[in-house]
C-alpha cells in the first residue's frame, strides 16, 4: 500500500504561480515499484482529468490545457512529485489530486484545492 499526501494549494490571482508537492509513503517494496506518478484535477460539475504525469525514468505527459504553463517533476530518491503551475487561469480552479500507479493499480491523495481568482 502507498499513501499520498499533497501540499501547496491555495488562492492565487490570475497570472500567478503555485507549486504543488506530493510525498508517497508506505512499504519499501511498494515505493520501489511505483511507475507513473502525476497530477489530476476535478472542478465542480466536471469529470476528473489528467493534468500531468511523469514516469520513473522521467518521461512526461501533459493535458492539452496546461501545456507550456505547468511543469511536472519527480524526486525518486525521496518519493516525491511536484507540479509547478505558472500563468494560472480561473479555469485552472479545481481540487488537484496526486496519483501513483503501481502495476495498474491507482493510489490517490486526499486532494488540495487550487483557486484562481482576483
Amino acid at each position: 500500500q502507498v499513501q499520498l499526501v499533497e501540499s501547496g494549494g491555495g488562492l492565487v490571482q490570475p497570472g500567478g504561480s503555485l507549486r504543488l508537492s506530493c510525498e508517497a509513503s508506505g512499504s519499501i517494496f511498494a515505493l520501489n515499484v511505483i511507475d507513473v506518478m502525476g497530477w489530476y484535477r476535478q472542478a465542480p460539475g466536471k469529470q476528473r482529468e489528467m493534468v500531468a504525469t511523469v514516469t520513473r525514468g522521467g518521461s512526461t505527459n501533459y493535458g492539452d490545457s496546461v501545456k507550456g504553463r505547468f511543469t511536472v517533476s519527480r524526486d525518486n530518491a525521496n518519493n516525491k512529485v511536484y507540479l509547478q503551475m505558472n500563468s494560472l487561469r480561473p479555469e485552472d480552479t479545481a481540487v488537484y489530486y496526486c496519483n501513483a500507479n503501481i502495476r495498474a493499480t491507482n493510489f490517490w491523495g486526499q486532494g488540495t484545492q487550487v483557486t484562481v481568482s482576483s
